[in-house]
């Protein structure tokens, strides 16, 4: 790297290190931001859009290569995600409760950040699809386009849903959700119940998570025996499920399975969940410790100052990148052809540094929708929200890295 363009990066980390106040859970971070990537890099190892006869249909590597399963298990990080939004959402109520801040302010604050970029996403898209069909894009094509979009937004929904309701699941225990999540297993697949009732495990299974990060709010779940009964207990109930109960091995959805452990989540989901959580717990103090380096600290926070843009926005950039190859090469290797054999995965690869490239496209197009709208009231040194240090606002680098609305 050239002396001006290391002086500059070294400065920024080292204005961030700086702006980072002392008693930051740094490890809170990194937690969520390995969620969002693992998130980000398990759809774009996993889902394809395959060409045929002029269409593009989604189609997944796990159906013709079921050896690949475990990348499912390295890629579902949802669990990590709703522990650390339990434990900071209860954290954070707990201190505007303390303030006097009113619940509906404290409300509105914590779902500003969630809704402000999805309106914008959506804003995208409907342009997008009002000009794919003045074009004349097939209808199988724009829909599987769409859907690809819009399909991940349930999970801020839910979150969003879990958010609003922490007040009364702050101090709930993780066994009545993953009870109700057991009953409705037993009545689904054991009693041959209607199918509409695993439904209800989309609120119940992921409150599993974020009970148990609100459970670390309040000082609960912090030693290291009760990591190691999540992981070890997580992994042998899931392995338990798969081979002696039937339930899927993969932790992700396949097209064409008869069962899916994540739409809606299933008993499985939520034990490997309740492992991976262990094993978040058990990395939470050598985290901290890692993090002490400043160049290991700036690469944390920088990603989760855009966190929601990048969740947002990454299946725009595959596509993009899809359609535009598409469209100025014809089918190509890895973006277009069947994920049916280790030549697809070895070419997705290859194309994993182009779909960050326009990430970052689309990071700096958007990411100001992510934060403090303009002009908005705020107190320096405070989150948005009033409920803790910002280290957005108070770091001198944030011009520098987001893009103002």
């Amino acid at each position: 790297m050239p002396d001006a363009p290391r002086a500059a990066a070294a400065a920024l980390v080292h204005r961030i290190d700086a702006a980072t106040p002392p008693d930051r859970d740094r490890a809170t971070d990194a937690l969520r931001a390995c969620a969002i990537l693992g998130v980000v890099l398990g759809h774009w190892l996993v889902t394809a859009l395959v060409a045929d006869s002029g269409t593009l249909h989604g189609a997944s590597p796990l159906q013709g290569m079921p050896q690949l399963v475990p990348i499912s298990w390295l890629f579902q990080t949802l669990a990590v995600f709703f522990l650390v939004g339990g434990e900071v959402a209860a954290r954070s109520h707990a201190t505007a409760r303390a303030r006097g801040t009113r619940y509906r302010h404290w409300l509105h604050a914590r779902l500003g950040r969630l809704f402000r970029p999805v309106a914008a996403v959506l804003a995208v898209w409907a342009v997008a699809t009002v000009a794919m069909l003045a074009a004349g894009v097939g209808l199988d094509t724009v829909h599987t386009l769409d859907k690809l979009v819009l399909s991940p937004l349930w999970f801020l929904l839910v979150f969003a849903a879990l958010t609003a309701a922490t007040p009364l699941t702050a101090r709930l225990h993780p066994a009545w959700p993953c009870a109700v999540v057991v009953l409705v297993d037993v009545l689904r697949f054991g009693l041959d119940g209607p199918a509409w009732l695993g439904w209800l495990n989309l609120p119940a299974g992921w409150l599993v998570p974020y009970c148990l990060g609100a459970a670390r709010a309040r000082g609960a779940a912090h030693r290291r025996p009760t990591g190691w009964a999540l992981l070890l207990g997580g992994t042998a109930a899931t392995a338990a499920l798969v081979l002696l109960a039937g339930y899927p091995a993969s932790m992700v959805g396949v097209p064409g399975a008869t069962v899916s452990n994540l739409n809606p989540p299933t008993l499985a989901a939520v034990t490997f969940g309740l492992a991976q959580c262990g094993a978040a717990l058990l990395l939470h103090d050598p985290l901290n410790r890692a993090l002490r380096r400043p160049a290991a600290w700036a690469a944390v926070a920088l990603l989760n100052l855009s966190a929601m843009t990048v969740f947002l926005w990454h299946q725009t950039a595959m596509m993009v990148v899809t359609a535009t190859a598409w469209f100025l090469a014809g089918p190509l290797p890895g973006l277009h052809t069947a994920p049916d054999a280790a030549a697809w995965i070895l070419a997705r690869l290859a194309w994993l540094p182009v779909f960050a490239a326009v990430l970052l496209l689309c990071w700096a197009a958007f990411a100001a929708y992510e934060h403090r709208r303009p002009g908005a009231p705020h107190r320096p040194g405070r989150a948005p929200d009033g409920t803790g240090p910002d280290l957005r606002e108070r770091h001198p680098a944030r011009t520098a890295v987001t893009p103002r609305a």
